[in-house]
C-alpha cells in the first residue's frame, strides 16, 4: 500500500504545482515543457541505469501511455468546459476504478475480497463527497446544459474514464509480461516508456492550439523573461513529482497490487490536494471536503488492513 498512497502525495504536489506553473505560463505552455522535462529525466535515467526503450513489455508500455495518455486525456479535455472540473474529476475518478476491475478480471481473473470491495466503496463514496459539484448544474459559466450537449459531455466523461482505466491494466499486464519473462522492469523505466505517447500528443496538441489561437490568453501582464523565471521552480517541481517519481510510484503499485485497489487509492489524489492547496496557497478546505476526506482515508486504512 504505501507505493500507491507515495504515489497520491506527489500526484497532490504535482497538482498544486501545475496550477501555480500554468497561472505564469498558460497550460499549453506549462504542459508541453513539464512533459519535456519529465522526458529528459527519465530518459537519463532509464538509459543510464533502467531499460531504455527495449525488454519484452515496451509495447504494452507505449499501448498504455496511449490509452492512458491520448484517449484519456483528450476525452477529458474536451469534457472539462463542458462538465466542469469538479463533475469531470468525480466522474473519471470515480468510473476508472469498476472499469479497471472489469477489465482486469475478464482479462487476468483476478478477483478482489469483499473487504476489499468494500473499502474501495467507501474510498469513492469519500471522492464522491468531497468533490460533487455545489451548485444544481454543473456548467463551469452557470447556463443549463441543452440535452445534446450533455449527453456529448457524459460521453467523454465515460471515455476517459475507460481511458484511464484501462491504460493501468494494460501497464500493469506489461509489468507482468516482463516478471514472468525474466526481465522485471523498474517503475522509472515503466514511467519513462509510457511517457513517450504523452509527449507526441501533447505536443501535437501544443501546435494545433499555437496554430488556431497563439499564445495562451489570460497571462499576467508581466515580461516574459519574468513569466519564465517565476514559473521555473514550479515546473521543475512538477515534471519530478508528477510523470516521474508520481508514475514511478504509481507503477511500482502496480507491480505490487492489482489495478482495482492501486486506482482507488490514487483517486484520493483530488482530497490530498485540499491540504497542500490550504498550506501553500490559503485556499481553506469546505466542511464536505474534510468529511469526504476523512471518509477516504478511513477506506484507504481499512484497505491495508484487510
Amino acid at each position: 500500500m504505501f507505493p500507491a498512497t507515495l504515489a497520491v502525495g506527489l500526484f497532490a504536489l504535482s497538482s498544486v504545482a501545475a496550477r501555480r506553473s500554468i497561472q505564469q505560463l498558460g497550460p499549453n505552455n506549462a504542459s508541453l515543457v513539464r512533459i519535456l522535462l519529465a522526458t529528459s529525466f527519465l530518459a537519463a535515467y532509464a538509459h543510464g541505469f533502467g531499460g531504455g526503450l527495449s525488454g519484452p513489455a515496451l509495447g504494452w508500455f507505449l499501448a498504455s501511455g496511449f490509452v492512458g495518455f491520448g484517449i484519456c486525456d483528450t476525452a477529458l479535455f474536451l469534457a472539462l468546459p463542458r462538465l466542469g472540473a469538479q463533475l469531470a474529476s468525480l466522474m473519471v475518478q470515480c468510473l476508472s476504478v469498476p472499469i479497471g476491475l472489469m477489465a482486469e478480471w475478464l482479462w487476468r481473473g483476478t478477483v478482489l475480497r469483499p473487504t476489499q470491495l468494500a473499502a474501495i466503496t467507501m474510498i469513492l463514496a469519500g471522492v464522491s463527497v468531497a468533490l460533487r459539484p455545489r451548485r444544481g448544474n454543473s456548467q463551469p459559466n452557470g447556463e443549463p446544459a441543452r440535452h445534446g450537449r450533455w449527453t456529448g459531455a457524459l460521453v467523454l466523461g465515460v471515455v476517459a474514464a475507460a481511458g484511464q482505466g484501462i491504460g493501468a491494466v494494460l501497464s500493469r499486464h506489461g509489468t507482468m509480461v516482463s516478471a514472468e519473462a525474466g526481465h522485471p522492469v523498474d517503475g522509472l523505466t515503466v514511467a519513462y516508456q509510457r511517457i513517450w505517447a504523452g509527449v507526441v500528443f501533447i505536443a501535437l496538441w501544443w501546435g494545433i492550439q499555437r496554430l488556431r489561437r497563439g499564445a495562451d490568453p489570460g497571462l499576467p501582464e508581466v515580461p516574459t523573461g519574468q513569466r519564465w523565471r517565476g514559473a521555473a521552480p514550479w515546473i521543475v517541481v512538477n515534471a519530478l513529482s508528477g510523470p516521474t517519481l508520481g508514475v514511478a510510484s504509481y507503477q511500482w503499485a502496480l507491480s505490487l497490487q492489482p489495478t482495482g485497489i492501486v486506482m482507488a487509492v490514487s483517486a484520493l489524489t483530488p482530497l490530498a490536494v485540499i491540504p497542500l492547496s490550504w498550506a501553500i496557497e490559503g485556499q481553506r478546505p469546505s466542511w464536505p471536503s474534510v468529511a469526504g476526506g476523512g471518509l477516504g482515508v478511513a477506506g484507504v486504512v481499512w484497505l491495508a488492513l484487510g
